[in-house]
């Protein structure tokens, strides 16, 4: 059976392409898979692995907030990234300019998490599963 949906593609549009371009290359170590330029156009495309939609009520995301930031700060959409290491995933962000919103916390469900923001404003979870409880 064919999966109703074959790739989930999230599209960012940037004042500053080449700034961001850097951020996501740089800071959080993704290699581009598709890039073309064509006049003043730019893009790029990068694989990201497994993609998920979560989708959350109101009262969940400002749950979801207050564990990761201390308060309600995330807007409609924010991204959560699955690295190996937060805490070097956490400098590397913060050398490329990201702002960190909230130190590294431990959520109730064993995930180590530090929220970010973009160079552009994106609000990112960046978060590490941590083994069963110790």
């Amino acid at each position: 059976m064919t999966a109703p949906i074959i790739e989930f593609r999230v599209a960012l549009t940037t004042q500053d392409y080449d700034k961001l371009v850097a951020f996501y290359e740089d800071a959080l170590g993704i290699e581009a898979g598709h890039i073309w330029t064509q006049g003043d156009n730019k893009g790029v495309i990068y694989d990201m692995g497994r993609a998920t939609l979560e989708i959350l009520d109101e009262n969940s995301a400002a749950t979801v907030d207050q564990i990761e930031a201390g308060k309600r700060v995330s807007g409609q959409i924010r991204f959560a990234l699955e690295v190996p290491d937060v805490e070097t995933a956490l400098q590397r962000a913060l050398a490329k300019g990201a702002t960190l919103v909230h130190e590294p916390i431990t959520t109730p469900w064993r995930h180590r998490n530090v929220r970010l923001q973009s160079p552009d404003g994106m609000q990112i979870t960046l978060f590490q599963v941590l083994d069963k409880e110790p």
